[in-house]
């Protein structure tokens, strides 16, 4: 199925643009919820993937050898805005395992902190790798390598052990044997599977009951990081940094590339008592407040999941007046969707999974 519209943007009397997209939320059971487009259709998982390529280092109990702090924990599940306070965690990371920025493999890019780049300039400074937004992701891998005693230089290699172990990981939370593997931006493997399989590991890192003590701690641990810790997990001025404290702590999100985001949903705040995955996707990579952040809005309202209230209080990332350059009030950004319920084409709502 294509996209279905989800944002409209008027001008006068007429719709002069729209964003298509696809939205699937599955329960931890691996049910199909509600949906909007193409629940199955394939995608990256791009830097959504990064709270799942955390769960090995949790696992093998790596927070409690080198003393990793929660803040720290919560870097390494972001995609940062180079901040500050983002780079001194990487860098404590980074000194704890015997390293510093040089063994990073992630690449170089501005801040995407305008002031913190501003600053930088003004100082004279160069951005670095650790300004790269996936910089705390690098670090926990190379902790990865550096306990198992594997090679810190080539750790992003598909067929380095901290890749084979990561994808496992993925293919076990997902239910999806085969994912396509591309390369991310940072250099690392990147994981393609249907969007309601992205769903169904957000509801399971949310909520792990059923899976085994070991892993269900790692989740636990993550998410606890990045709830504690949203403005780790993203910057100033991102959505997710507002959109955990104003739901109460009873969700994580985690954006990714090209129109990206997950979500996770305590089984708190779930009709259904179980934890539930979301997972939008804008069919034309567009980001941002312009269409994912208030369609992501409209879809958690419409789940009953953001309150009114809540929802008043994240209105920088929502629908409104679009205006023009002299300040008049010319159209209106809206939502065009309302989530889709039951069985989906005649499919069964249930996810084939051994995970």
């Amino acid at each position: 199925m294509d996209g279905e519209v989800l944002v409209e943007f008027t001008r006068g009397d007429l719709v002069e643009a729209v964003h298509r997209g696809h939205i699937a939320v599955v329960d931890a059971r691996g049910s199909l919820l509600a949906w909007a487009g193409d629940p199955d259709r394939r995608y990256f998982l791009r830097s959504s993937a990064k709270p799942l390529q955390l769960i090995p280092l949790l696992e093998d109990h790596l927070d409690e050898r080198y003393g990793f702090q929660e803040d720290e924990l919560a870097v390494m599940a972001a995609s940062h805005e180079g901040q500050e306070r983002h780079t001194q965690a990487v860098k404590r990371i980074l000194a704890r395992i015997g390293l510093d920025e040089s063994a990073l493999r992630c690449g170089i890019h501005v801040p995407g902190h305008q002031e913190t780049y501003r600053r930088l300039l003004i100082l004279g400074g160069q951005p670095g790798p650790l300004h790269n937004n996936c910089s705390g992701k690098h670090a926990g891998m190379l902790a990865l390598a550096v306990a198992g005693g594997y090679s810190a230089h080539d750790y992003p290699s598909r067929d380095h052990p901290v890749q084979r172990r990561i994808l496992e990981v993925v293919r076990q939370m997902s239910g999806v044997d085969d994912p396509v593997i591309g390369v991310d931006g940072c250099g690392v493997p990147v994981f393609g599977i249907p969007l309601r399989a992205m769903a169904y590991t957000y509801a399971r890192l949310i909520d792990p009951r059923d899976l085994p003590a070991g892993r269900a701690e790692a989740c636990r641990r993550v998410t606890a990081a990045m709830r504690a810790h949203p403005g780790m997990v993203s910057g100033a001025g991102r959505l997710e940094e507002g959109l955990i404290p104003a739901a109460g702590g009873r969700l994580v999100a985690k954006g990714g590339a090209e129109g990206l985001m997950l979500v996770g949903i305590a089984a708190a705040a779930s009709p259904t008592g179980w934890g539930i995955g979301l997972v939008l996707k804008m069919e034309d990579g567009s980001g941002g407040s312009r269409a994912l952040a208030p369609a992501l809005l409209e879809a958690l309202a419409q789940l009953g999941v953001l309150t009114p209230d809540a929802r008043a209080r994240l209105s920088a990332h929502d629908f409104g007046p679009v205006y023009n350059h002299v300040h008049q009030v010319v159209g209106v950004s809206r939502p065009a969707f309302r989530l889709h319920r039951g069985a989906v084409s005649g499919q069964p709502n249930r996810l084939i999974t051994d995970g």
